[in-house]
């Protein structure tokens, strides 16, 4: 490393101090016993490609130095319309005003088409949680959010109380092996599934530096209201699984798409908001245009995410099953962050974003989850137009995490769980029952959008543990 001179180091593009400094203590701790000529072409391949090392433990730190630095992108600028497209509010007595100017701006965009927002909406980043949204022609990152295809999964047993009761133990030890909650790590054990050998991991430099990390983190949930818990489904007489109206034992599982999609979402709003200026109240919510390479890219790499973030959900409940010799009679699922193609009744064509909603097409099944101790409820879609084809994602959050911290105790929160005959292992005082809305007031408010074919009260819950 001795021979390597900060001329040569310019020569390949590492021109501020920061870079060559960086370099200079890399290479002498981590790389003296390889030749000048190997290390040039290395750190030369490091600049061009930043994204392929980004994940190293080592390299990774030199590739953050370009990762940082912006691509020259030709940008555009926009404003904001007077008055945008229609839009419909439900529950509209319960949502925050922060909530409505949100969405206000978003309908101002010159891409939107029309919106909706759910009765479990709240503030959020760009989008507000619960917000829906169809633009023409153009996806928006953080209209459908950080956790890409953030999801629920509902499977009934053949099994119902008694068995809850009887082996009630036997489920928490399960629970607690082969479920894992957190930012970072996954399971103990090796995962398989065809998810980790899609082609698009091979089709983006981004994608094929987060192969490592989708591999690592199959499986597992992540923190903050994401969940997996066993309880006793209801199901209604009416119902679309066949199935005769009784008690069930179920599971049902709440996350996304772990840091894959986080970092799709980050690397893409990135782009957006180089490419895409708009006035600074709407900042968050820059698009990229479908036709262009970034536009493309990211639908490529969110639908992969969407598929991650499933294969997650069948691991978990797959394990569980097996774990626990219970035979499975249906699942039911659905994203809740995430954008599709689809076509309005005049024939026109949009991207339809559901931030924090679940789809509700005619005769489409749903899961809209309330807290750890009140009630999910199993849904069948209406199909109204002026929703978007949407509902509500869950009970929606009554109060911010720092409020939640502030307001509740941990053995405040051992009580009422307690009461509520609910075993809790992990979760947070940030997670507690009364920072949320009223689910079935919620519910209530959502009546022309969904019908209820099941309810869901939760046994044994497991989620992060702050």
């Amino acid at each position: 490393m001795s021979g390597l001179k900060t001329k040569e180091l310019s020569k390949i593009g590492y021109t501020d101090d920061r870079a060559r400094s960086l370099v200079i203590n890399i290479m002498a701790r981590h790389f003296k016993h390889h030749d000048n000529a190997a290390i040039i072409q290395l750190l030369t391949d490091i600049k061009a490609r930043p994204a392929d090392f980004l994940q190293d433990e080592v390299l990774g730190k030199i590739a953050a130095v370009f990762a940082d630095q912006p691509e020259v992108r030709h940008f555009q600028s926009f404003d904001l319309l007077e008055a945008g497209g229609q839009l419909k509010v439900y529950g509209g007595k319960d949502i925050e005003h922060a909530a409505r100017r949100q969405m206000e701006v978003a309908m101002s965009l010159p891409v939107t088409v029309q919106g909706a927002l759910m009765p479990d909406a709240h503030m959020g980043y760009g989008l507000p949680v619960g917000g829906v949204l169809a633009t023409e022609q153009a996806v928006i990152p953080y209209a459908v959010g950080v956790d890409i295809g953030c999801r629920m999964a509902l499977t009934l047993f053949d099994e119902g109380e008694s068995f809850l009761k009887r082996y009630s133990y036997q489920l928490q030890m399960a629970i607690r092996e082969y479920t894992h909650f957190g930012m970072e790590g996954g399971l103990e054990f090796r995962q398989e599934h065809a998810v980790l050998d899609r082609p698009e991991f091979r089709d983006t430099p981004l994608l094929k530096s987060l192969h490592g990390k989708a591999v690592r983190q199959l499986g597992s949930s992540g923190s903050g209201n994401h969940f997996v818990e066993f309880g006793l489904l209801t199901l209604e007489a009416d119902n679309s699984l066949s199935l005769p109206s009784k008690q069930y034992l179920a599971l049902l599982s709440h996350s996304g798409s772990r840091g894959l999609g986080a970092a799709i979402a980050q690397h893409y709003t990135k782009i957006a908001t180089d490419t895409c200026k708009l006035p600074r109240a709407a900042q968050q919510l820059a698009w990229l245009d479908m036709n262009s390479e970034a536009g493309q890219e990211y639908w490529l790499s969110m639908n992969l995410a969407g598929d991650y973030a499933r294969a997650c959900h069948q691991q978990i409940h797959r394990h569980l099953a097996k774990a626990t010799g219970l035979k499975s009679l249906a699942t039911i699922e659905n994203h809740h962050n995430f954008a599709w193609e689809e076509t309005l009744t005049d024939t026109r064509k949009v991207i339809i974003h559901r931030k924090g909603a679940t789809p509700a097409h005619a005769g489409e099944l749903g899961i809209i989850p309330g807290s750890m101790t009140t009630p999910a409820y199993l849904v069948r879609g209406k199909g109204a137009e002026q929703s978007l084809y949407s509902a509500a994602h869950g009970a929606g959050r009554a109060m911010s995490r720092s409020k939640a911290r502030e307001k509740m105790t941990v053995s405040a929160l051992n009580k009422i769980v307690a009461g509520a005959g609910v075993t809790l292992i992990g979760g947070s005082v940030e997670e507690n029952p009364l920072a949320y809305k009223d689910i079935d007031r919620v519910m209530d408010a959502q009546r022309e959008l969904v019908q209820v074919e099941g309810r869901f009260m939760p046994a044994i819950v497991r989620m992060h543990k702050e």
